[in-house]
This record gives structure tokens, sequence and C-alpha cells, in this order.
């Protein structure tokens, strides 16, 4: 209960600064989920106008180390993962030989499990996602696994527990998967809630157009 609790107060500290990063970049990374819609958002509001009512300071023209920093801070916002987690994922990606570090590490973030469940629309957002994950809701291939950062593999079943199929966080799950498509490495059966890796996700996935070739630049230095 104790942990749950720290868990919980973690996570609502870490909505609250992403948030004020989206409100930094001046864009909606949709974080938690349908309360980014809210007309209260504050992402795209103009910048406040200065004492003497002319328009805000003019924006400095980045360095390439400032413009590598925003797009992986983006980065981190958009999988909602920390420094050292998402470090770990670009350093394996740029060890892989033969392969486009930057497609492989879309992959690395895209097949996530709690990623994956946000993706077959089981969650409003992928924040939603890591905790349907790690309260124990879903099944890999019939088996529990309660680790948001679980790695699936192309033929591995995602579905959600017989017995959370009626918890309050899948109330309107029915009605959102009849107009929701899953992108084409996932396959959905909208009946049984479940759903199946088919195939590698590739840079079509970059939904935000994050800069993934400067993000490697970034940690190869």
């Amino acid at each position: 209960m104790v942990q749950n609790r720290q868990n919980q107060e973690e996570f609502k500290t870490m909505n609250i600064k992403k948030c004020k990063l989206c409100k930094k970049f001046g864009e909606k990374f949709f974080t938690r989920g349908n309360k980014c819609s809210s007309s209260k958002c504050g992402a795209l509001k103009t910048p406040a106008r200065g004492k003497s009512g002319g328009k805000g300071k003019r924006k400095k023209q980045l360095s390439e180390y400032g413009a590598q920093l925003n797009e992986k801070q983006k980065m981190k916002i958009v999988y909602l993962l920390r420094e050292k987690q998402f470090k770990n994922y670009v350093l394996k990606a740029a060890s892989k030989k033969r392969v486009d570090p930057s497609e492989h590490l879309m992959q690395l973030l895209e097949t996530r499990l709690d990623n994956a469940v946000y993706r077959l629309g089981f969650a409003v957002s992928r924040g939603a996602a890591k905790q349907i994950v790690g309260h124990g809701h879903m099944l890999v291939n019939d088996k529990k696994v309660d680790i948001p950062s679980y790695g699936l593999k192309t033929g591995d079943k995602i579905s959600i527990k017989e017995n959370s199929k009626n918890k309050k966080v899948f109330g309107d799950l029915d009605i959102t998967l009849k107009k929701y498509n899953p992108p084409a490495w996932l396959e959905l059966n909208k009946e049984k809630k479940e759903g199946k890796v088919v195939s590698n996700p590739g840079l079509e996935e970059n939904e935000y157009k994050i800069n993934t070739t400067a993000i490697i630049e970034f940690y190869m230095k």
C-alpha cells in the first residue's frame, strides 16, 4: 500500500512537470490523455506580454547542443522516461550494428508494454497505461506482466486480465475501441480486447516528428 501511494505521488509530480515542459515547447504531447484537450491546458498559450505592454522577449537562437537537448527532452516527455532509462535505450539503439540507430530507438520505445497498451487504445495516455500495467491488469501471452518497460516481440499477444475488464479504468473501452484503429505494427481484436505485435514499428511511429538523429548525436559525443 505504501509503495502504491509513493508511485501515485511520483506519477502526479511527473504529470505536473510534463505540463510545464509542454508549455515550454509550445506543443501538446498528450501525456495526460483527455485532460490535455481541455481549454485550461496552457501548453499552447501565447507568451505573456512584458510590463511595458510590448510582446515578450524574442527567443534566442539555439546552439546545436541546445537543439539536441530539446529533442531529447521532448522524447522523454512523450514516453514518460527518466534520464537514466532513456539514455540506456539510446545507447542500446546506437550499439547495434548494421541497423539505423534512429529506427532501432523507435522500436525499443514503441515496443514497451505500457506504450503498446496505449497504442492499442486500452488507455487514454501513456501515463495511464503505465499505471494499468503496474497494477497487474495486463497479460502477455496469457501471463501477467506488471513491468511497464517490458519489451515486446513480434508474435506477442497483449490482453486484459479477465477479472480486470470490469474495472473502472476500462469502463468506456467498448465505446472507445469502436472508432479506434491501432498503428500498423499492432493487430487489435476489439471484441476480445486483445492485441498482437505483427511487425516491428518503424520511424513512422515518431508521431511528433522529433529529431532522433539529434538525440543519438547528443549521447554519442
